[in-house]
């Protein structure tokens, strides 16, 4: 081994990057540096001092502990003042979540003072909350990101809005469409899941803080006034009885992170299809250096599209262990926590990777035009066809005129003949469609519907939403409500 600490054995390795949001080669892929902040080991026991140092203020605000214990409880609650050592030896020995943080806590406090510390909470009360600040977080993260996201979907979708383009169902050609009209799908979805991440936020962002059993006993009469002073210290509302049990609000939040990781994935997907060279309608931005393959040096794979819909497959795996987590016994159950601390993060990791790709990825995506134009033209015979039938069924009935030109297109299909050409041989159809009029049906530019229109109330929808959203947050830390604290000032929040 050198001196270089770029070159190490594995035998001196502290094996602390286990899991692949944290590889240090990998970890890219599928988490962020934002989402590794927000879910940071330490970060977390940090938030959990935060939290205790609030309660504490709060008791004091009611009169349950005395003000200047409190706030050298406070002052005390930083993580350079714990042995960290002594924290994972007690976790070890204790077998207890949170016992072995808080009697480090109380020896970083004078005697006094650690006596007061936790009074009256329970370990998942601190826990909780925590995990609420931390989804509290993903929200203000994920948002303008989204939004960023829709706004340059908007500005193609308007620059697209009357480019004819080759509509497809089952992986086939179906009808002619706007490309404008297929952006305006994806805001669409993505405007709805703007609206789930603002509205969840009332019933998902609320502190916790009812005691052993949910009674609030351990605060005797002054525990409902408690959890006003505690949840106004901590920035959450406040809910009407405690949900140490009832974890529908974390399966609401890991569910939605899975449903927009979906929608990611789905245009991900179609821009991955789109790319290739028989469509050759989008291309993913290629910079110089960017290597598709090891030993094809032609290859520019859309291997970012693909790492979406990897993301959502992965984000919904946690969404089902998340619906697990809402059974739980009687008025406490480690089983559903203990999910939540693996499958809540995991799903906000894989949903915020997927969405800085994916911004990334329409950020520079690259239209051809001509391409989509061209895809149109060549099948325009057949993808013309339900404009054939209903002009015919003006005269001999809708019912009739399918079966007439089903015949007709599926004989075009097996003998690879123009539909137009076997169209002008047959009588049924030149009897009451004249030459005129066929040569206006097979022309697919003038059989787009109300695609424009629709594609312009979508992009005016998302003008509308992205340009009245609320500025994201700044980040967690130091956000927590320490008014009447003597400590750092930079660790108060506004």
């Amino acid at each position: 081994m050198t001196s270089d600490s770029t070159h190490i054995s594995t035998a001196d390795c502290r094996h602390e990057r286990g899991h692949i949001t944290d590889s240090r080669f990998f970890g890219n892929r599928y988490a962020t540096p934002e989402s590794r902040r927000i879910f940071c080991d330490l970060c977390r026991n940090q938030r959990w001092l935060d939290i205790e140092a609030a309660l504490a203020l709060a008791e004091s605000d009611v009169g349950i502990i005395p003000q200047d214990i409190a706030e050298r409880i406070a002052t005390s609650a930083r993580m350079e003042r714990l042995n960290l050592e002594m924290v994972q030896a007690e976790i070890e020995r204790t077998g207890h979540s949170l016992v072995g943080l808080l009697r480090a806590f109380q020896a970083a406090c004078d005697e006094e003072a650690g006596q007061f510390i936790h009074y009256g909470a329970t370990t998942q009360d601190i826990q909780d909350t925590g995990q609420v600040l931390e989804t509290r977080d993903v929200l203000d993260t994920l948002n303008p990101m989204l939004d960023s996201l829709i706004g340059r979907l908007a500005d193609l979708a308007e620059q697209h809005a009357d480019t004819a383009a080759l509509g497809r169902t089952h992986a086939q050609p179906a009808l002619p469409m706007t490309f404008g009209l297929k952006l305006a799908s994806w805001i669409d979805e993505l405007l709805r899941h703007r609206e789930r991440l603002d509205q969840l936020r009332e019933r998902v962002l609320v502190a916790q803080l009812f005691g052993g059993a949910g009674t609030m006993a351990g605060f005797a009469d002054r525990g409902l006034v408690l959890l006003e002073h505690f949840a106004a210290r901590v920035g959450l509302g406040v809910p009407r009885i405690g949900w140490h049990v009832a974890r529908d609000r974390v399966a609401e939040f890991v569910c939605t992170l899975s449903m927009i990781t979906g929608t990611l994935a789905r245009i991900g997907d179609e821009i991955r299809t789109l790319s290739r060279p028989e469509f050759g309608e989008l291309e993913e931005a290629w910079p110089p250096g960017k290597v598709g393959s090891s030993t094809m040096p032609h290859k520019r794979n859309p291997e970012r599209c693909e790492q979406v819909v990897v993301m959502a497959r992965l984000a919904a795996a946690q969404a089902g262990l998340a619906l697990a987590g809402m059974i739980g016994d009687h008025e406490r159950d480690s089983r559903a926590l203990r999910i939540e601390w693996s499958c809540l993060p995991d799903a906000a990791h894989y949903c915020l990777c997927a969405t800085t790709i994916l911004r990334d990825i329409v950020h520079g995506l690259i239209v051809h035009p001509d391409r989509i134009s061209n895809n149109v033209t060549d099948v325009a015979d057949h993808v013309m066809s339900e404009r054939l039938m209903l002009a015919l069924a003006e005269h001999v009935g809708k019912q009739d005129a399918h079966e007439i030109v089903y015949e007709l297109t599926q004989r075009a299909r097996d003998q690879r003949l123009p539909v137009r050409e076997l169209a002008a041989r047959c009588k049924r159809i030149t009897d009451h469609l004249p030459a005129s009029a066929r040569e206006r049906i097979f022309e697919p530019t003038s059989y787009l519907g109300a695609s424009t229109e629709l594609t312009v109330r979508t992009v005016a929808e998302a003008r509308k939403w992205v340009g009245a959203d609320v500025p994201a947050q700044p980040p967690l830390t130091g956000r927590l409500v320490m008014s009447g604290w003597s400590g750092d000032p930079e660790r108060r929040s506004r």
